[in-house]
């Protein structure tokens, strides 16, 4: 029960309270490039949304078992090279290059999918799919899920459940945001919107009262995990704060 509370309060937290572009600010150039139709923006959302997925599978799996302090891989090869070796590796210094390589990737696999099978879609992309590559929304996934993995102490550790839980609902979020903000626009186009605010100035300004509206969703989490480690009472107990029942009194007998 724990560990599904858990994915519920992450899941939760990365698609709507901590969205990466509204709460974060992450991936803006993709959000404000390809947000002008909403088919267009819900194709680059699911391109997100899965080269984010692959990239948090492979980077997790890099960083618990190469990558991290006292990883097993690492330290596995490093007793059979040195036995008489103290200490632990930490290889650490080379998450970004790896991570960036594995996003690459990724995006590489994406962009030759979309190429094939939906050549329309490609074109309308334009420079902004080879663009996923720099976007920071993955890598800013990819180095959250490297400092829950590599953190202190075995219990507080994800695994990898938890990764891809972030990674995938972040590319909701994100899919989310781009949608909402492409069917703005969409309408904007029909509106009289004043000469100094044409174009990026009103987009800008939708995107900033939109990152508002996202802050209602503030404190959601903490309640929500209270209401699930707060576990209903046993059938025929009293309710907290209830008093018991009094006992009837016994005359005593003459």
């Amino acid at each position: 029960m724990d560990t599904i509370s858990s994915l519920i309060l992450i899941a939760i937290g990365a698609a709507l309270i901590n969205n990466f572009v509204l709460h974060y600010f992450v991936g803006i150039c993709p959000f404000i490039g390809v947000s002008r139709r909403v088919d267009m923006a819900f194709g680059m959302g699911c391109a997100v949304t899965f080269v984010i997925s692959i990239a948090a599978l492979l980077s997790w799996t890099f960083t618990y078992f190469i990558l991290q302090p006292g990883a097993p891989l690492t330290a596995w090869v490093w007793r059979l090279l040195q036995p008489d070796a103290t200490g632990t590796v930490d290889l650490s210094i080379l998450n970004y290059i790896v991570y960036i390589f594995v996003i690459a990737s990724s995006v590489q696999l994406v962009e030759m999918y979309v190429r094939k099978f939906f050549p329309s879609l490609y074109k309308s992309f334009g420079v902004y799919l080879p663009l996923i590559t720099t976007n920071c929304a993955i890598l800013f996934a990819c180095l959250e899920i490297m400092k829950h993995v590599s953190a202190d102490g075995g219990a507080a550790a994800w695994g990898l459940h938890e990764a891809m839980a972030l990674a995938f609902f972040g590319g909701v979020g994100f899919t989310l945001a781009i949608v909402i903000m492409a069917g703005i626009r969409e309408e904007l186009d029909h509106c009289d919107v004043p000469a100094p605010l044409r174009g990026a100035g009103i987009t800008l300004v939708v995107a900033g009262i939109l990152s508002l509206a996202f802050m209602g969703f503030t404190g959601v989490d903490r309640g929500l995990a209270e209401a699930i480690r707060r576990s209903p009472p046993a059938a025929g107990s009293p309710e907290p704060g209830a008093s018991a029942p009094a006992k009837p009194a016994q005359r005593s007998r003459p």
